[in-house]
């Protein structure tokens, strides 16, 4: 018992400065770059739109607003105004990861 205890007292003695150093994660986010934001926002919008339908708005571009990714899905529209041609949206918070909404413009 006494052993166990000691390697629960260790643990924390060695998690403690870490966590109190407030270590948030990598420098740049853990998206760092619109690589790393078109791949999320593709694995999040497939299983919801399906694939077919994803691919066809390739490629996707990406920009950074802020600390979120804004991951847009290509028109590929002829006619003008391209506004309403539907195209995949998805915010990426490049902190965490978290997926701020993903939507399709109807």
């Amino acid at each position: 018992m006494a052993i166990r205890s000691f390697g629960f007292v260790l643990v924390l003695l060695l998690a403690g400065p870490a966590c109190a150093a407030g270590w948030s994660g990598p420098p740049k986010g853990y998206v760092p770059d619109a690589v790393t934001a078109i791949a999320i926002a593709e694995a999040v919008l497939v299983p919801i739109y399906g694939e077919e339908h994803i691919r066809r708005q390739e490629p996707f571009s990406a920009r950074l607003d802020g600390d979120n990714w804004i991951v847009l899905g290509n028109r590929h529209c002829t006619s003008q105004p391209c506004a309403f041609v539907p195209a995949a949206t998805v915010s990426i918070a490049r902190h965490d990861g978290r997926i701020l909404f993903a939507m399709q413009t109807d």
